[in-house]
């Protein structure tokens, strides 16, 4: 267990009441407050329950301020980042070359070893298997050519994301700035914008359905796909199952789907069929053959309505999260993305990133970050030059 004192830590997922076609709805699942966990064995606990008669008190989740780091986790300066391949996104280390010693032995003079951060040193990410051998891209492919930057949220929540916690306007704004922030830090990959909407939100109860989750009316969905076409973005469809079978829920977004700029994510944290559990009371989790499900419907979609490869999220922040990953087969069809969304320190999102996302590779890989999660310890939030140092670099970034 490589950290013990995160045990103590509460992992939680936010229940969130408003009104929808004029009755209040439970939404939960903005995962506003979820913590990256270092271990799958990490307490779980539903987030504080707003009600017409009382709220609950938030726990606090957040990671306890780091004892000293290890040597594994101390950090290198900047400018001394492994370079990588723009089309893998992944780590081509640069060793510095030591100037040839001119005594008797004429050996090469070691230069000073390079101290990585968790989850930047290429070297371990070589013996994980990166690069990856990916499918060949095909015309239309947004990876790795370009990076994609996201709002993630609903817009009938301030608390479960950017998307909905700011008015339309200024939410767009916001993501075109941190959009040039990153085309700032990495000139090579042009960066495409989208906006990431729980379509299906978990619930904490069963509702009419007894699913335990509610699936977002068309028209919500197709105000965020025009605010996305006026921001030149592109669109993701997030589903957050409770109980219900993501073979049984996929298929009714084809309509949506089917659109070449509208893309899938799906996130384990909130597929409970397997445990029976309500959603927030425990982390849930896919198998590889649910996620290979969902890519091959996408496949199917591709082919059907002549698109661009979809590009396909998976969540992820701890080890049960995701099973037999490599299991997960890949289509030219589909990009997927294994996306570290866990909070806390960034030491800890560091190695949350090593752990459950580097460890066991996939195809792309995705780092989220939370404005107020994050910080919330008085921690800065990590700049896009020190997301960069992660290796391999993420093509996906999500702001929550």
């Amino acid at each position: 267990m490589k950290h013990p004192h995160l045990l103590n830590r509460q992992h939680r997922s936010a229940m969130l009441l408003f009104a929808l076609l004029a009755l209040p709805i439970g939404l939960w699942g903005c995962k506003d407050n979820k913590s990256s966990a270092a271990t799958a064995s990490a307490q779980t606990m539903p987030q504080g329950q707003a009600s017409s008669a009382t709220a609950q008190p938030q726990a606090a989740p957040a990671a306890p301020a780091a004892p000293a780091a290890p040597a594994a986790t101390q950090g290198q300066a900047p400018g001394t980042a492994p370079g990588f391949n723009n089309q893998t996104g992944a780590a081509t280390p640069k060793g510095a070359k030591g100037a040839k010693g001119k005594g008797a032995e004429g050996k090469a003079a070691a230069g000073p070893k390079v101290v990585y951060r968790s989850g930047e040193d290429p070297d371990y990410a070589a013996r994980k298997g990166w690069p990856v051998k990916t499918p060949a891209t095909l015309p239309g492919s947004i990876l790795p050519q370009k990076r994609i930057v996201a709002y993630y949220g609903n817009p009938l929540s301030k608390r479960m994301g950017a998307l909905g916690e700011y008015q339309k306007d200024d939410m767009l704004q916001r993501l075109k700035r941190e959009a040039a922030k990153w085309q700032s830090a990495d000139p090579a990959h042009p960066v495409q914008p989208a906006l990431h909407l729980i379509a299906v939100v978990a619930q904490g109860e069963p509702g009419k359905a007894g699913l335990y989750r509610m699936v977002m009316p068309d028209k919500i969905i197709n105000d965020v796909y025009s605010w996305a076409k006026q921001a030149n973005a592109i669109m993701f469809i997030d589903i957050q199952t409770g109980h219900d079978n993501i073979r049984n829920i996929l298929p009714r977004f084809e309509w949506i789907l089917k659109n070449p700029d509208v893309h899938l994510g799906i996130d384990p944290e909130f597929n409970l069929i397997k445990s029976g559990k309500k959603p927030g009371t425990k982390i849930g989790t896919y198998d590889a053959a649910d996620i290979n499900y969902a890519s091959g419907y996408l496949k199917e979609l591709v082919k059907k309505y002549n698109l661009p490869p979809k590009v396909f999220i998976v969540h992820r922040f701890t080890r049960n999260g995701v099973t037999n990953a490599k299991n997960i087969a890949l289509r030219p069809e589909v990009q997927i993305v294994m996306n570290m969304d866990g909070w806390g320190a960034p030491w800890l999102k560091r190695d949350s990133y090593k752990d459950y996302v580097v460890s066991e590779p996939v195809e792309y890989t995705g780092f989220k970050l939370f404005y107020h999660n994050d910080t919330k310890k008085g921690d800065a939030l990590l700049t896009p030059k020190e997301v960069l140092m992660l290796n391999p670099k993420p093509l996906y970034i999500q702001y929550q």
